[in-house]
């Protein structure tokens, strides 16, 4: 059942538009395509949007806009979605699960109940869809992780994840950009970096997009960690129609 989305103003300046109290899919995809309708229509006053897991806030300028002209404009455009969703891009990330770039995979194995190759044969062998972008720039937020490895976040949080460190936690996985505190339990690296202020649009990876983690040993880590941002983001992005 489809339920009809709020509008909730945030200050004097955003509104956000919620469609639902549940985190899912298809809730997702309304807010993707809700975002995607709006870059198309380009409407005069908005600054930016920011999609989440089941919501999307709008920034605007209170000079040219407000609540109840954006909301019209908005409604409008709810009446006939966009389909965001075909213009997902498909990922291959490279991912070392060795010896220090996965100091947490043994502890992962005992909590549910699998030998080390069986958790990362699990969390490799499972598309993941690219829920929404936070907390750090260009950290995705990756669902859904199969059951046998749905736990919780780790009792003690680290003060200091490496960047590029592969996670798992409440149902989802992730990768961190940068070093930054972190509860989620690492179970392996990547050297593709997530984020560039370089690059237009600065984050690799955007909500819609699926990704695929791909097991490489210490030796391919480091000859992949050698190359420069595009060739990475070539090398990792699949061409169109081959998902």
């Amino acid at each position: 059942m489809t339920t009809e989305p709020k509008f909730l103003p945030l200050g004097d300046t955003a509104l956000t538009v919620e469609f639902a109290e549940t985190i899912d899919r298809a809730t997702n995809a309304r807010v993707i395509g809700l975002d995607a309708g709006l870059r198309d229509a380009a409407i005069d006053g908005v600054i930016e949007s920011v999609p989440t897991f089941r919501s999307l806030t709008i920034h605007f300028n209170p000079i040219t806009l407000d609540h109840a002209t954006l909301t019209a404009r908005v409604t409008v455009l709810l009446a006939h979605p966009f389909d965001a969703i075909s213009m997902e891009r498909t990922w291959r990330i490279p991912v070392c699960y060795d010896g220090d770039y996965a100091p947490d995979l043994s502890d992962v194995a005992e909590q549910s109940g699998l030998d080390p190759l069986a958790v990362v044969e699990r969390h490799a062998q499972q598309p993941y869809f690219v829920y929404m972008i936070g907390f750090l720039p260009g950290l995705p937020y990756l669902g859904d992780l199969p059951k046998e490895l749905d736990l919780p976040r780790r009792k003690n949080p680290r003060v200091r994840v490496p960047p590029g460190s592969v996670a798992i936690a409440a149902g989802l996985s992730t990768i961190y950009p940068y070093e930054s505190p972190g509860g989620w339990h690492l179970i392996g690296r990547t050297p593709v970096s997530l984020f560039s202020h370089l690059q237009a649009p600065p984050s690799l990876l955007a909500p819609g997009d699926t990704v695929h983690f791909e097991p490489v040993d210490r030796a391919e880590f480091a000859r992949l960690e050698s190359l420069e941002f595009d060739q990475l983001k070539s090398l990792c992005l699949e061409p169109e129609g081959t998902a």
